[in-house]
């Protein structure tokens, strides 16, 4: 009796230790995976959601894609110019923005006496004397007064960012009076009985932003000049035209009041070897 006792006792304690033992190991199992768990929580947090376009490919009701059929081709206008691998590999950025209508108009036919025009485009670069947001705000803001409406076709921001601002079929107000002097002499048009001619119905209107250090100063004659990026970007806008070299100029040439001087410290040495790595004449 005294044996069956004893030996109750005995498996109880060693039960007793079992259970304690199990417990332990139980405790330390549960501690590690959930320290594991706050150590990684973006494991987690990944494995939880499948990639979207994975989950698109798997979903059984997905529609296969109808392709589209590509526009007829139109007839190749042959220009002057073809562009280069060059350009193709230079790709900027590029910023789409609105301007307000009153700060730019239509190309005309005629000129104001009824004089059929035939002029030749010509490409005017400018640089904006501020910030570029400052001109953007400028050309985005309503103005009656004709004789303060102004307006770009598009501008190069500092680190090269092409800001396109209107449409190359509209009149940008970039140059109010002024003339072009090329081979064929004096080139100007009178579109409004109130202001005087200018080269603005056949120009298109570039800008490059000013160097920050010349923000404001009207007066500034001289600053650091212009990023590279801002060359890449003016050679890589002005090779997707026809626009023979000659007819590319400055706000400063074709301005008659003398006033103008943009813009400053132009290297135009620097800008046509990008345009021409850009473009090449056909023979």
């Amino acid at each position: 009796m005294r044996f069956r006792e004893w030996a109750t006792k005995i498996m109880l304690i060693f039960l007793l230790f079992a259970t304690l033992i199990l417990a332990v190991f139980a405790g330390k199992s549960a501690k590690i995976e959930n320290n594991n768990a706050i150590s990684n929580p973006e494991v987690i947090a990944w494995s939880e959601y499948p990639q979207a376009q994975l989950q698109s490919a798997k979903n059984p009701e997905a529609k296969p894609q109808i392709p589209i059929k590509p526009p007829a081709k139109k007839q190749k206008v042959v220009g002057l110019y073809r562009t280069t691998q060059a350009f193709a590999s230079y790709k900027p950025r590029y910023l789409i923005t609105h301007v307000n209508p009153t700060n730019y108009g239509e190309r005309y036919a005629k000129d104001i006496n009824g004089v059929t025009l035939h002029n030749q485009p010509i490409i005017v670069i400018h640089e904006t004397g501020n910030s570029a947001s400052s001109a953007v705000n400028f050309f985005q803001t309503p103005h009656d007064n004709e004789n303060i409406q102004a307006s770009y076709h598009a501008l190069i921001t500092q680190d090269g960012t092409v800001v396109y601002l209107i449409p190359p079929e509209k009149r940008a107000f970039g140059a109010g009076n002024s003339v072009f002097n090329g081979p064929n002499g004096e080139e100007t048009v009178k579109t409004n009985p109130n202001l005087p001619p200018s080269v603005n119905n056949f120009a298109y209107h570039v800008s490059l932003e000013t160097p920050p250090e010349a923000w404001g100063n009207d007066k500034a004659e001289y600053h650091s000049g212009y990023t590279e990026a801002q060359y890449q970007s003016l050679a890589w806008l002005i090779a997707q035209s026809q626009v023979p070299d000659e007819r590319i100029t400055t706000h400063k040439a074709v301005d008659r009041s003398r006033q103008k001087i943009d813009p400053i410290n132009f290297d135009f040495d620097k800008f046509f070897n990008l345009l021409h790595s850009y473009r090449q004449r056909l023979s």
